[in-house]
């Protein structure tokens, strides 16, 4: 099954990947911010663990 996008799909410019990548991760920033709000417990320790991460990270 041949692919119908691809053989007349132009290479797209940089500004609209670009917008579409800033859209992306706003649209995950959301999506992690409501699974926070919805299950605060486990976003706690989720917190606690890249904390304890950051404390024993060396640099």
């Amino acid at each position: 099954m041949p692919d119908q996008h691809g053989a007349e799909r132009q290479p797209e410019s940089d500004t609209e990947r670009r917008r579409r990548r800033a859209q992306f991760l706003r649209e995950l920033h959301e999506a992690k911010a409501l699974r926070d709000r919805v299950q605060p417990r486990r976003a706690r320790a989720a917190r606690m663990r890249q904390a304890m991460r950051m404390r024993t990270f060396r640099w």
